[in-house]
């Protein structure tokens, strides 16, 4: 008899607030804001309704902060790359779509100029 424990809401929680944080943070730096609309539409890394063990979803929130980190990394090395494969197939595993591979980022980053996204988060609000 094996014992398995099911996924926490917290953790549930957290993998889809990595999601926000990817699109509202990450994809600005490389794409359009149409682009990120058309990954909406596509659902790029939407989350399943629950994960099945504990460990499937610590494994998908350590390869989504393993992606989340190497493309906020100042220069995208190719020494990056194997590891951003390796994350991306493990998030591709546990059914997120993310249908990216290392080079098309390198290349957005080399053309995207602007950082003015209806994506990313304000940095104020006015309350009225």
């Amino acid at each position: 008899m094996k014992i398995v424990f099911a996924s926490t809401p917290g953790q549930e929680e957290e993998i889809c607030e990595l999601v926000r944080y990817i699109y509202s943070t990450v994809f600005p730096l490389y794409f359009t804001d149409k682009e990120i609309s058309e990954f909406e539409q596509l659902k790029v890394l939407h989350t399943p309704d629950d994960f099945n063990t504990l460990k499937d979803a610590f494994q998908v929130m350590a390869s989504m902060q393993t992606v989340i980190s190497i493309l906020e990394s100042p220069t995208l090395d190719d020494q990056y790359a194997a590891l951003f494969n390796k994350n991306v197939t493990n998030l591709q595993e546990f059914g997120l779509f993310f249908p990216f591979e290392f080079e098309q980022f390198v290349e957005a980053k080399n053309m995207k100029n602007s950082v003015f996204s209806i994506y990313t988060k304000a940095a104020n609000e006015l309350l009225v």
